[in-house]
Protein backbone atom coordinates (compact mmCIF):
# COMPACT_ATOMS: atom_id res chain seq x y z
CA UNK A 1 0.00 0.00 0.00
CA UNK A 2 2.78 2.36 0.91
CA UNK A 3 4.41 1.52 -2.43
CA UNK A 4 1.18 2.35 -4.27
CA UNK A 5 0.83 5.58 -2.35
CA UNK A 6 4.43 6.44 -3.09
CA UNK A 7 3.89 5.81 -6.79
CA UNK A 8 0.63 7.74 -6.72
CA UNK A 9 2.43 10.62 -5.01
CA UNK A 10 5.15 10.56 -7.65
CA UNK A 11 2.50 10.55 -10.33
CA UNK A 12 0.75 13.52 -8.77
CA UNK A 13 4.07 15.37 -8.57
CA UNK A 14 4.84 14.65 -12.20
CA UNK A 15 1.37 15.73 -13.23
CA UNK A 16 1.80 18.99 -11.33
CA UNK A 17 5.19 19.56 -12.92
CA UNK A 18 3.77 18.90 -16.36
CA UNK A 19 0.83 21.20 -15.71
CA UNK A 20 3.17 23.88 -14.41
CA UNK A 21 5.36 23.45 -17.47
CA UNK A 22 2.34 23.71 -19.75
CA UNK A 23 1.15 26.79 -17.85
CA UNK A 24 4.57 28.45 -18.15
CA UNK A 25 4.64 27.55 -21.84
CA UNK A 26 1.19 29.04 -22.38
CA UNK A 27 2.17 32.16 -20.45
CA UNK A 28 5.36 32.52 -22.46
CA UNK A 29 3.46 32.09 -25.72
CA UNK A 30 0.86 34.65 -24.62
CA UNK A 31 3.63 37.03 -23.57
CA UNK A 32 5.31 36.59 -26.93
CA UNK A 33 2.07 37.40 -28.74
CA UNK A 34 1.53 40.40 -26.45
CA UNK A 35 5.09 41.57 -27.04
CA UNK A 36 4.73 41.33 -30.84
CA UNK A 37 1.36 43.09 -30.69
CA UNK A 38 2.83 45.85 -28.55
CA UNK A 39 5.82 46.40 -30.87
CA UNK A 40 3.55 46.51 -33.94
CA UNK A 41 1.19 49.02 -32.29
CA UNK A 42 4.11 51.09 -31.04
CA UNK A 43 5.69 51.18 -34.50
CA UNK A 44 2.41 52.38 -36.03
CA UNK A 45 1.78 55.02 -33.40
CA UNK A 46 5.25 56.53 -33.27
CA UNK A 47 6.18 59.32 -35.71
CA UNK A 48 8.23 57.95 -38.59
CA UNK A 49 10.34 60.94 -39.57
CA UNK A 50 11.19 64.60 -39.11
CA UNK A 51 9.15 66.20 -41.87
CA UNK A 52 7.84 69.03 -39.68
CA UNK A 53 9.37 72.42 -40.51
CA UNK A 54 9.08 75.78 -38.74
CA UNK A 55 5.88 77.62 -39.72
CA UNK A 56 7.79 80.67 -40.99
CA UNK A 57 9.96 78.55 -43.28
CA UNK A 58 7.01 76.47 -44.38
CA UNK A 59 4.98 79.55 -45.38
CA UNK A 60 7.98 81.08 -47.19
CA UNK A 61 8.37 77.93 -49.31
CA UNK A 62 4.66 77.30 -49.86
CA UNK A 63 4.96 78.16 -53.57
CA UNK A 64 7.43 75.35 -54.23
CA UNK A 65 6.65 71.71 -54.93
CA UNK A 66 7.31 69.26 -52.10
CA UNK A 67 10.42 67.98 -53.90
CA UNK A 68 12.05 71.42 -54.20
CA UNK A 69 10.85 72.46 -50.76
CA UNK A 70 12.68 69.46 -49.32
CA UNK A 71 15.77 70.47 -51.33
CA UNK A 72 15.77 74.04 -49.96
CA UNK A 73 15.15 72.93 -46.36
CA UNK A 74 17.94 70.37 -46.52
CA UNK A 75 20.26 72.99 -48.02
CA UNK A 76 19.54 75.52 -45.26
CA UNK A 77 20.09 73.05 -42.43
CA UNK A 78 23.18 71.59 -44.12
CA UNK A 79 24.89 75.00 -44.14
CA UNK A 80 23.80 75.66 -40.56
CA UNK A 81 25.32 72.36 -39.44
CA UNK A 82 28.52 72.99 -41.41
CA UNK A 83 28.76 76.39 -39.71
CA UNK A 84 28.28 74.77 -36.32
CA UNK A 85 30.98 72.19 -37.12
CA UNK A 86 33.41 74.99 -38.05
CA UNK A 87 32.68 76.72 -34.72
CA UNK A 88 33.47 73.50 -32.87
CA UNK A 89 36.78 73.22 -34.72
CA UNK A 90 37.56 76.81 -33.78
CA UNK A 91 36.76 75.90 -30.15
CA UNK A 92 39.64 73.44 -30.20
CA UNK A 93 40.17 69.89 -28.89
CA UNK A 94 38.18 70.34 -25.68
CA UNK A 95 35.05 71.48 -27.55
CA UNK A 96 35.38 68.57 -29.98
CA UNK A 97 35.92 66.11 -27.14
CA UNK A 98 32.76 67.30 -25.34
CA UNK A 99 30.81 67.06 -28.63
CA UNK A 100 32.00 63.47 -29.18
CA UNK A 101 30.92 62.61 -25.63
CA UNK A 102 27.46 64.14 -26.18
CA UNK A 103 27.01 62.26 -29.48
CA UNK A 104 28.17 59.06 -27.78
CA UNK A 105 25.60 59.44 -24.98
CA UNK A 106 22.80 60.15 -27.47
CA UNK A 107 23.70 57.14 -29.64
CA UNK A 108 23.87 54.89 -26.58
CA UNK A 109 20.50 56.20 -25.39
CA UNK A 110 18.86 55.36 -28.72
CA UNK A 111 20.33 51.84 -28.82
CA UNK A 112 19.34 51.11 -25.21
CA UNK A 113 15.85 52.54 -25.74
CA UNK A 114 15.29 50.07 -28.58
CA UNK A 115 15.80 47.15 -26.20
CA UNK A 116 13.79 48.89 -23.49
CA UNK A 117 10.90 49.65 -25.87
CA UNK A 118 10.72 46.01 -26.96
CA UNK A 119 11.01 44.44 -23.51
CA UNK A 120 9.40 47.07 -21.26
CA UNK A 121 6.12 45.18 -21.54
CA UNK A 122 7.65 42.58 -19.17
CA UNK A 123 8.62 45.16 -16.54
CA UNK A 124 12.22 43.91 -16.19
CA UNK A 125 13.94 45.54 -13.19
CA UNK A 126 16.94 47.87 -13.33
CA UNK A 127 17.64 47.47 -17.06
CA UNK A 128 18.09 51.14 -17.90
CA UNK A 129 19.81 51.98 -14.61
CA UNK A 130 22.34 49.20 -15.16
CA UNK A 131 22.90 50.25 -18.78
CA UNK A 132 23.72 53.83 -17.78
CA UNK A 133 25.91 52.60 -14.94
CA UNK A 134 27.97 50.48 -17.34
CA UNK A 135 28.24 53.47 -19.71
CA UNK A 136 29.63 55.65 -16.91
CA UNK A 137 32.04 52.89 -15.89
CA UNK A 138 33.27 52.40 -19.46
CA UNK A 139 33.74 56.14 -19.96
CA UNK A 140 35.62 56.41 -16.67
CA UNK A 141 38.05 53.74 -17.89
CA UNK A 142 38.55 54.95 -21.49
CA UNK A 143 38.55 58.68 -20.85
CA UNK A 144 40.83 58.13 -17.87
CA UNK A 145 43.27 56.25 -20.12
CA UNK A 146 43.26 59.18 -22.55
CA UNK A 147 43.76 61.80 -19.84
CA UNK A 148 46.61 59.84 -18.26
CA UNK A 149 48.34 59.41 -21.63
CA UNK A 150 48.14 63.06 -22.64
CA UNK A 151 47.82 64.95 -19.35
CA UNK A 152 49.76 62.62 -17.05
CA UNK A 153 52.38 65.27 -16.22
CA UNK A 154 49.75 67.78 -15.13
CA UNK A 155 47.66 65.24 -13.21
CA UNK A 156 50.64 63.88 -11.28
CA UNK A 157 51.42 67.38 -10.03
CA UNK A 158 48.03 67.47 -8.27
CA UNK A 159 48.24 65.53 -5.01
CA UNK A 160 44.62 64.40 -4.74
CA UNK A 161 44.65 63.07 -8.34
CA UNK A 162 47.75 60.90 -7.95
CA UNK A 163 45.71 58.14 -6.30
CA UNK A 164 43.27 58.06 -9.25
CA UNK A 165 46.16 57.82 -11.72
CA UNK A 166 48.02 55.11 -9.82
CA UNK A 167 44.97 52.89 -9.27
CA UNK A 168 42.93 53.89 -12.33
CA UNK A 169 42.57 50.39 -13.78
CA UNK A 170 41.88 48.78 -10.42
CA UNK A 171 39.13 51.34 -9.73
CA UNK A 172 37.66 50.72 -13.21
CA UNK A 173 37.65 46.96 -12.64
CA UNK A 174 36.04 47.38 -9.21
CA UNK A 175 33.30 49.59 -10.67
CA UNK A 176 32.54 46.97 -13.31
CA UNK A 177 32.38 44.23 -10.64
CA UNK A 178 29.80 46.29 -8.73
CA UNK A 179 27.67 46.51 -11.89
CA UNK A 180 28.07 42.77 -12.50
CA UNK A 181 26.91 41.89 -8.98
CA UNK A 182 24.04 44.38 -9.31
CA UNK A 183 22.89 42.63 -12.49
CA UNK A 184 23.01 39.16 -10.89
CA UNK A 185 21.00 40.37 -7.90
CA UNK A 186 18.37 41.86 -10.25
CA UNK A 187 17.67 38.55 -12.03
CA UNK A 188 14.05 37.42 -11.99
CA UNK A 189 13.43 33.68 -12.37
CA UNK A 190 10.82 33.93 -15.09
CA UNK A 191 12.83 36.33 -17.27
CA UNK A 192 16.39 34.95 -17.14
CA UNK A 193 16.75 34.67 -20.90
CA UNK A 194 15.39 38.15 -21.60
CA UNK A 195 17.58 39.72 -18.91
CA UNK A 196 20.72 38.03 -20.19
CA UNK A 197 19.78 39.11 -23.73
CA UNK A 198 19.52 42.72 -22.57
CA UNK A 199 22.80 42.38 -20.63
CA UNK A 200 24.48 41.28 -23.87
CA UNK A 201 22.66 44.06 -25.74
CA UNK A 202 24.12 46.65 -23.35
CA UNK A 203 27.67 45.34 -23.78
CA UNK A 204 27.43 45.25 -27.58
CA UNK A 205 26.19 48.87 -27.47
CA UNK A 206 29.19 49.77 -25.26
CA UNK A 207 31.55 48.04 -27.68
CA UNK A 208 30.14 49.89 -30.69
CA UNK A 209 29.67 53.33 -29.14
CA UNK A 210 32.21 53.81 -26.34
CA UNK A 211 35.17 52.12 -28.04
CA UNK A 212 34.55 54.11 -31.20
CA UNK A 213 34.38 57.43 -29.35
CA UNK A 214 37.55 56.54 -27.44
CA UNK A 215 39.43 56.06 -30.73
CA UNK A 216 37.97 59.29 -32.13
CA UNK A 217 39.22 61.24 -29.11
CA UNK A 218 42.66 59.68 -29.49
CA UNK A 219 42.70 61.01 -33.07
CA UNK A 220 41.77 64.48 -31.79
CA UNK A 221 44.70 64.44 -29.37
CA UNK A 222 47.13 63.23 -32.06
CA UNK A 223 46.21 66.27 -34.16
CA UNK A 224 42.96 67.84 -35.31
CA UNK A 225 43.44 66.99 -38.98
CA UNK A 226 42.99 63.27 -38.23
CA UNK A 227 39.51 64.07 -36.93
CA UNK A 228 38.42 66.88 -39.25
CA UNK A 229 39.32 65.28 -42.59
CA UNK A 230 37.50 61.92 -42.10
CA UNK A 231 34.40 63.61 -40.64
CA UNK A 232 34.37 66.18 -43.46
CA UNK A 233 34.58 63.37 -46.01
CA UNK A 234 31.52 61.64 -44.56
CA UNK A 235 29.62 64.95 -44.63
CA UNK A 236 30.71 65.61 -48.22
CA UNK A 237 29.76 62.11 -49.32
CA UNK A 238 26.31 62.38 -47.75
CA UNK A 239 25.63 65.83 -49.24
CA UNK A 240 26.94 65.07 -52.73
CA UNK A 241 25.19 61.69 -52.89
CA UNK A 242 21.93 63.54 -52.19
CA UNK A 243 22.71 66.20 -54.83
CA UNK A 244 23.58 63.68 -57.56
CA UNK A 245 20.66 61.47 -56.58
CA UNK A 246 18.29 64.46 -56.66
CA UNK A 247 19.25 65.55 -60.20
CA UNK A 248 20.35 62.31 -61.87
CA UNK A 249 19.11 59.43 -59.69
CA UNK A 250 17.15 56.75 -61.54
CA UNK A 251 18.65 53.38 -60.59
CA UNK A 252 17.83 52.07 -57.07
CA UNK A 253 20.88 51.07 -55.05
CA UNK A 254 19.55 48.98 -52.14
CA UNK A 255 16.13 47.87 -50.92
CA UNK A 256 16.81 48.99 -47.33
CA UNK A 257 16.82 52.62 -48.53
CA UNK A 258 14.63 52.89 -51.64
CA UNK A 259 15.56 56.55 -52.24
CA UNK A 260 19.29 55.78 -52.57
CA UNK A 261 20.48 55.46 -56.18
CA UNK A 262 23.59 54.28 -58.01
CA UNK A 263 23.97 57.72 -59.55
CA UNK A 264 24.07 59.31 -56.10
CA UNK A 265 26.45 56.65 -54.78
CA UNK A 266 28.95 57.09 -57.65
CA UNK A 267 28.63 60.88 -57.81
CA UNK A 268 29.10 61.16 -54.05
CA UNK A 269 32.14 58.89 -54.20
CA UNK A 270 33.95 60.82 -56.93
CA UNK A 271 33.16 64.14 -55.22
CA UNK A 272 34.47 62.82 -51.89
CA UNK A 273 37.81 61.76 -53.38
CA UNK A 274 38.31 65.18 -55.01
CA UNK A 275 37.19 67.01 -51.87
CA UNK A 276 39.46 64.88 -49.65
CA UNK A 277 42.58 65.67 -51.68
CA UNK A 278 41.77 69.40 -51.78
CA UNK A 279 40.98 69.81 -48.06
CA UNK A 280 44.03 67.73 -47.08
CA UNK A 281 46.32 69.95 -49.16
CA UNK A 282 44.88 73.08 -47.55
CA UNK A 283 44.87 71.86 -43.94
CA UNK A 284 48.37 70.39 -44.03
CA UNK A 285 49.73 73.95 -44.14
CA UNK A 286 48.47 74.97 -40.66
CA UNK A 287 50.42 73.90 -37.51
CA UNK A 288 47.25 74.31 -35.39
CA UNK A 289 45.70 71.43 -37.32
CA UNK A 290 48.73 69.12 -37.67
CA UNK A 291 50.37 69.39 -34.23
CA UNK A 292 49.49 67.02 -31.35
CA UNK A 293 48.41 68.29 -27.95
CA UNK A 294 51.46 68.31 -25.65
CA UNK A 295 52.36 69.73 -22.27
CA UNK A 296 55.02 72.48 -22.45
CA UNK A 297 57.30 72.58 -19.37
CA UNK A 298 58.50 76.09 -20.24
CA UNK A 299 55.02 77.55 -20.70
CA UNK A 300 53.40 75.46 -17.98
CA UNK A 301 50.36 74.62 -20.11
CA UNK A 302 49.12 72.44 -22.96
CA UNK A 303 50.18 73.64 -26.44
CA UNK A 304 49.62 72.75 -30.09
CA UNK A 305 52.84 74.27 -31.47
CA UNK A 306 55.39 72.00 -33.08
CA UNK A 307 57.64 71.38 -36.04
CA UNK A 308 55.33 69.53 -38.48
CA UNK A 309 56.29 65.93 -39.13
CA UNK A 310 57.37 64.74 -42.61
CA UNK A 311 53.77 63.68 -43.18
CA UNK A 312 52.85 67.37 -43.40
CA UNK A 313 55.80 68.67 -45.45
CA UNK A 314 55.79 69.03 -49.23
CA UNK A 315 57.78 66.34 -51.01
CA UNK A 316 58.64 65.59 -54.63
CA UNK A 317 57.00 62.57 -56.23
CA UNK A 318 57.75 60.92 -59.55
CA UNK A 319 54.52 59.78 -61.22
CA UNK A 320 54.06 56.25 -62.63
CA UNK A 321 55.21 55.52 -66.20
CA UNK A 322 51.74 55.77 -67.74
CA UNK A 323 51.24 59.28 -66.28
CA UNK A 324 54.63 60.70 -67.31
CA UNK A 325 53.60 61.60 -70.93
CA UNK A 326 50.78 63.72 -69.47
CA UNK A 327 53.21 65.42 -67.08
CA UNK A 328 55.52 66.30 -69.99
CA UNK A 329 52.64 68.18 -71.63
CA UNK A 330 52.78 70.56 -68.65
CA UNK A 331 56.59 70.64 -68.81
CA UNK A 332 57.10 68.79 -65.51
CA UNK A 333 58.60 65.43 -64.59
CA UNK A 334 57.76 65.56 -60.85
CA UNK A 335 55.05 67.05 -58.71
CA UNK A 336 54.86 68.30 -55.12
CA UNK A 337 52.35 67.03 -52.58
CA UNK A 338 51.97 66.37 -48.87
CA UNK A 339 52.41 62.68 -47.90
CA UNK A 340 49.23 63.04 -45.83
CA UNK A 341 47.32 63.31 -49.11
CA UNK A 342 48.06 59.63 -49.79
CA UNK A 343 46.37 58.78 -46.48
CA UNK A 344 43.57 61.12 -47.46
CA UNK A 345 43.08 59.26 -50.75
CA UNK A 346 42.67 55.96 -48.88
CA UNK A 347 40.31 57.56 -46.36
CA UNK A 348 38.18 59.15 -49.10
CA UNK A 349 37.80 55.83 -50.95
CA UNK A 350 36.83 54.15 -47.67
CA UNK A 351 34.32 56.94 -46.91
CA UNK A 352 32.81 56.65 -50.39
CA UNK A 353 32.46 52.87 -50.49
CA UNK A 354 31.93 51.82 -46.86
CA UNK A 355 30.54 55.06 -45.36
CA UNK A 356 27.07 54.85 -46.96
CA UNK A 357 26.64 51.30 -45.68
CA UNK A 358 26.83 52.65 -42.12
CA UNK A 359 23.59 54.49 -42.85
CA UNK A 360 22.08 51.37 -44.43
CA UNK A 361 23.07 49.36 -41.34
CA UNK A 362 21.40 51.90 -39.03
CA UNK A 363 18.27 51.88 -41.21
CA UNK A 364 18.07 48.09 -41.15
CA UNK A 365 18.77 48.09 -37.41
CA UNK A 366 15.79 50.34 -36.74
CA UNK A 367 13.48 48.49 -39.10
CA UNK A 368 14.41 45.18 -37.49
CA UNK A 369 12.67 46.46 -34.36
CA UNK A 370 9.98 48.33 -36.33
CA UNK A 371 10.76 51.54 -34.43
CA UNK A 372 11.89 54.94 -35.70
CA UNK A 373 11.56 57.13 -32.59
CA UNK A 374 12.13 55.52 -29.24
CA UNK A 375 10.99 57.88 -26.50
CA UNK A 376 7.43 57.16 -25.45
CA UNK A 377 5.13 60.13 -24.99
CA UNK A 378 2.52 60.17 -22.18
CA UNK A 379 -0.29 59.16 -24.52
CA UNK A 380 1.81 56.22 -25.78
CA UNK A 381 2.45 55.15 -22.18
CA UNK A 382 -1.32 55.14 -21.66
CA UNK A 383 -1.69 53.06 -24.80
CA UNK A 384 0.76 50.52 -23.37
CA UNK A 385 -1.09 50.53 -20.05
CA UNK A 386 -4.45 49.79 -21.68
CA UNK A 387 -2.94 47.06 -23.88
CA UNK A 388 -1.48 45.35 -20.80
CA UNK A 389 -4.72 45.77 -18.87
CA UNK A 390 -6.72 44.20 -21.69
CA UNK A 391 -4.34 41.25 -21.90
CA UNK A 392 -4.40 40.67 -18.12
CA UNK A 393 -8.21 40.82 -18.07
CA UNK A 394 -8.47 38.32 -20.95
CA UNK A 395 -6.29 35.88 -18.99
CA UNK A 396 -8.29 36.46 -15.75
CA UNK A 397 -5.11 37.49 -13.95
CA UNK A 398 -6.56 40.73 -12.61
CA UNK A 399 -9.46 38.76 -11.07
CA UNK A 400 -6.97 36.67 -9.06
CA UNK A 401 -5.63 39.76 -7.25
CA UNK A 402 -7.34 40.06 -3.80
Amino acid sequence: MSEIRHRRGDGDGNDKAENAGESDHVDSEEEKVLEEKYVDELAKSLPQGTDKTPELLDSALSGLSSRWRNWVIRGIFTWLMIGGFCLLIYGGPLALMITVLCVQVKCFEEIINIGYAVYRVHGLPWFRSLSWYFLLTSNYFFYGENLIDYFGVVINRTDYLKFLVTYHRFISFSLYCVGFVWFVLSLVKRYYMRQFSLFAWTHVALLIVVTQSYLIIQNIFECLIWFIVPVSMIICNDVMAYVFGFFFGKTPLIKLSPKKTWEGFIGGGVSTVAFGLLISYMMSQYPYLVCPIEYSESLGRMTMDCEPSTLFRLQDYTPPQFVQPLMKVFGREKFNMYPFMIHSLALSIFSSVIGPFGGFFASGFKRAFKIKVYNLKPEQQLQLFYALKESLENRNILNMIP
